[in-house]
């Protein structure tokens, strides 16, 4: 089961990576960053992603109100992933279940060109799941 650092040295094969982090979009901190960041600042960049997953998380457009993501049985919040597209590139942000509050995600800048969405978003969702945050 991989760490921060392994869980984004393993992102950084997908092909056309380009950066990733670890960010809690709670507080817009990085908990670990590997590679290039769209806007030359890791800090910046894990600031700014934070404010897109929270409101994908924490709207009703994207969490209905009659999805109990707040029960006691651990199931995280409704939304998996969010994908956005920009004229040089993908970006992936998969939410990640903890034991304690799952206010984590993992973010993964790929180039358009070279990049495979389809396998990026499989492989973030398996790096998701067996990530250990201690």
């Amino acid at each position: 089961m991989p760490g921060i650092d392994e869980c984004l040295l393993e992102a950084m094969t997908l092909p056309g990576a380009r950066g990733a982090a670890i960010v809690d979009w709670t507080s817009g901190l990085s908990l670990g960053s590997v590679g290039e960041s769209p806007n030359g600042d890791h800090e910046a960049t894990a600031a700014e992603t934070a404010e897109v997953a929270r409101a994908a998380a924490e709207y009703q457009a994207f969490a209905p109100a009659d999805a109990q993501w707040d029960e006691p049985d651990g199931k995280g919040i409704p939304v998996e992933d969010l994908m956005l597209t920009t004229r040089t590139g993908f970006h992936l942000i998969r939410f990640v279940e903890t034991t304690f509050d799952s206010s984590v995600f993992l973010h993964l800048w790929l180039d358009r060109d070279t990049g495979n969405l389809a396998l990026a978003r499989i492989r973030l969702r398996d790096l998701a799941d067996r990530l250990v945050l201690v």
